[in-house]
């Protein structure tokens, strides 16, 4: 097992990705969005409600702006040691209902964290028929069992701590059984989320919910409680993933909020914290 630690610095060739209304509306699902009795998630979750446009979750950015580097590019290892471990996005307007993107990505860093390697990649999309970048994206994949090898462990800054006082706001969803099966379609077939024999061998007794599901329900919270509703106002979300969510799972969102910044942090109901040092920029 080794990484290439030659790729860092390198920049990927363009790779184009498209999608339909339905693949928006698919994504909606697997991001928890649906109770009609929301009217405020219709134009996420339907197409022809009258007199309601189709809309986009912003979080559909951390997949639409996947692709460049392939796994086997940043090297040997074994697939049941990744972990997500932090996803940014920052949207240039709102994500069209269908549409088509050419992202190229960056390795930026490959840095040992000691137990593990971090490998982080910055993304632009840019819209095949305007021409003009759509939305760009950072993310950060933790390579378990890949650290040690006497590397950078990186930047020393990270997001704002989140403040010991009492949340501004605060939002509680509960996640399917099968909501990883349900967001797998968008993409991930990561058999981790899927797979009990697969997920053992990566160390879990069943399989987890995607890190990026999460981050899509908890940017549903944020839209709607902040933004209000509005992908528009939905300027830029980073969070980092500190523990592993399960289908089922309840997720509550605390928002700490000072002018056009809110500080988040995501707990399921054990307690454990899920996303953390999260922090979103809306206008």
């Amino acid at each position: 097992m080794s990484l290439n630690l030659d790729i860092v610095g390198s920049t990927s060739e363009p790779v184009e990705r498209s999608w339909t209304s339905t693949d928006s509306l698919l994504y909606a699902l697997g991001a928890g969005a649906g109770s009609l009795a929301a009217d405020y998630e219709l134009p996420f979750t339907t197409e022809n409600s009258i007199d309601v446009p189709q809309q986009v979750l912003p979080t559909y950015a951390a997949i639409l702006g996947q692709g460049g580097h392939s796994r086997t590019s940043i090297g040997d290892f074994d697939p049941a040691m990744l972990l997500h471990g932090e996803q940014g996005v920052e949207l240039l307007g709102p994500i069209p209902a269908e549409g088509s993107v050419r992202t190229t990505a960056t390795v930026t860093g490959i840095y040992d964290k000691g137990s593990g390697a971090l490998v982080v990649t910055e993304s632009t999309s840019i819209g095949v028929d305007s021409g003009q970048p759509l939305f760009r994206t950072t993310n950060a994949l933790f390579i378990r069992g890949e650290g040690g090898f006497g590397g950078d462990r990186g930047p020393s800054d990270g997001p704002a701590p989140i403040p010991d006082l009492r949340p501004d706001r605060m939002v509680t969803y509960a996640t399917r059984a099968d909501q990883a099966l349900l967001y797998r379609l968008s993409g991930d077939r990561n058999p981790l989320h899927s797979d009990p024999v697969f997920a053992k061998r990566a160390g879990f007794d069943r399989p987890i919910l995607h890190g990026l599901c999460t981050y899509g329900v908890t940017g549903r919270a944020l839209l709607h409680t902040l933004c209000g509703s509005d992908p528009g106002r939905f300027r830029s979300m980073h969070g980092r993933f500190s523990r592993p969510t399960y289908p089922g799972d309840v997720l509550t969102v605390s928002m700490w909020i000072e002018d056009d910044t809110a500080l988040f942090r995501t707990v399921s109901q054990r307690g454990e914290t899920v996303i953390d040092n999260g922090v979103l920029l809306f206008g």
